[in-house]
């Protein structure tokens, strides 16, 4: 099964690019909405397209209007945890990418999981480790 996953605004060109070049099927909000659109414009494309959401916005569930979107909308919404700069989470969903297709492959929409980098302690022993993914919701 063929994923996209569409980037949220919030990382900009550089993320997405080093997705693609990574040879991940991706759709940049940038190329389909007006930046200051809303998230629930978004969040209802990628559920009626079947698009993977990524964003950094950790407090998307949050805000009254996010979670409701992800619920109606039944989306898969990966928020990507930790501060970094974009082409830092980007390298890191490309290695963690295998754990992330296992996460996916496991659920059914509505839900939302976090995507973590390695821990200092990891990158230390093995500068090229991968993160891990953790539902965050609906709880497990």
């Amino acid at each position: 099964m063929s994923r996209v996953y569409f980037t949220d605004r919030d990382f900009g060109k550089q993320f997405p690019r080093i997705l693609t070049e990574a040879g991940i099927v991706v759709e940049r909000h940038g190329d389909l909405f007006q930046p200051d659109g809303s998230d629930e414009e978004w969040l209802e494309h990628c559920g009626a397209m079947g698009r993977i959401a990524v964003s950094h916005n950790s407090r998307i569930r949050y805000v009254s209007n996010g979670l409701a979107a992800v619920k109606r909308f039944k989306v898969q919404l990966l928020i990507l945890v930790g501060q970094a700069t974009s082409a830092e989470l980007a390298h890191n969903f490309v290695r963690t990418l295998p754990r992330i297709a296992a996460f996916l492959d496991g659920r059914s929409p509505p839900f939302i999981g976090k995507v973590y980098r390695a821990t200092p302690a990891e990158l230390s022993k093995f500068p090229l480790a991968p993160g891990c993914v953790e539902p965050w919701f609906p709880k497990a």
